[in-house]
């Protein structure tokens, strides 16, 4: 059973909400960093080692399965999740306007937001929290923002991971014509469609190795619709993603320790671009899952929380 409890603290930036989910208990809250509200959550001690999750595209912070988050914490780990900005609960901006793919692909127009930001928006998350440091992991975009994080604020970072995603090199990671079409349509008009919309995605992207778990699809897309519904900043954040130059000789500046995770059937990021991003950093492992496209599904979360661990261990 599900309860929530709220209560305000007596700083004006903060508030508390607790969520517990079955053995799970998770503090949700949201903080000032980099001149924007960002949402978060924390699962485990402040006082152990903190990881920080960074998720992709167009996806809420939800799309870290509560227990995924709750494993790591159970090895003795301070997990932070949070909505990137123009996504979830953290910040919009809606008054940059909207951009039409067309647009983007051609380069036509001036974004919104860099992954840069992007990626500042994470630091100013540990400063907010008094981090100096943590672990950074990634997927999809997410895993392209804590490449940035790695170049651009590398005294903040333990180590480096990037989960089923590429070095911003056109040549490699190209996704299938099915996939992109499934992730870049016209958004959704209303909750039923939303919800269609999520599982059909999650059947092209999603593991061929793995169950398909259709009633835990429409159950999170229906939870993620009520919680926030905002196709406009996944169209700007396509734009942060377009406008990034290749991160591939930045990265062979990184010295840290690095893993990188990737399907070997990931139909949206192909393999190629996990390759690519352990070839760019010195020392890096790449840890290739058969039978997994563009998710984490329940039966892998063990084994990735097994060699995400392995590599904090290498700090």
């Amino acid at each position: 059973m599900t309860w929530q409890t709220k209560c305000r603290i007596e700083q004006p930036l903060y508030w508390l909400r607790v969520e517990r989910r079955r053995a799970m208990v998770a503090i949700m809250t949201s903080a000032k960093a980099n001149g924007i509200s960002i949402e978060y959550e924390t699962y485990g001690d402040p006082a152990s080692p903190p990881v920080l999750l960074i998720m992709g595209l167009g996806a809420q912070m939800t799309l870290w399965d509560p227990e995924f988050c709750q494993a790591i914490a159970d090895r003795g780990f301070y997990v932070i999740r949070f909505d990137n900005r123009d996504i979830g609960l953290s910040t919009w901006f809606d008054e940059a306007g909207t951009h039409d793919l067309s647009d983007i692909i051609a380069g036509t127009v001036t974004p919104a937001y860099s992954l840069v930001d992007m990626a500042a928006d994470a630091a100013g998350l540990l400063d907010a929290l008094d981090i100096p440091s943590a672990h950074i992991v990634g997927a999809s975009m997410g895993g392209m923002i804590a490449q940035t994080f790695a170049i651009e604020h590398p005294a903040k970072a333990r180590t480096l991971t990037s989960i089923m995603s590429t070095t911003g090199n056109l040549e490699v990671g190209q996704a299938s014509p099915e996939a992109l079409g499934a992730l870049l349509g016209p958004p959704p008009a209303t909750r039923d469609e939303a919800i269609e919309r999520g599982v059909q995605t999650s059947k092209i992207i999603g593991s061929p190795g793995y169950p398909f778990d259709e009633a835990r699809i429409r159950e999170r897309a229906a939870s993620d619709f009520d919680r926030a519904f905002h196709p406009a900043g996944m169209q700007r954040q396509v734009a942060a993603i377009v406008s990034q130059p290749d991160r591939t000789m930045d990265l062979k500046s990184v010295q840290l320790p690095t893993l990188v995770i990737h399907g070997a059937d990931d139909p949206l990021v192909g393999l190629s671009g996990g390759q690519a991003t352990a070839d760019a950093v010195p020392d890096a492992e790449l840890y290739v899952v058969p039978g997994m496209g563009h998710d984490l599904p329940l039966a892998l979360h063990e084994e990735i929380v097994d060699v995400l661990v392995k590599n904090f261990a290498r700090a």
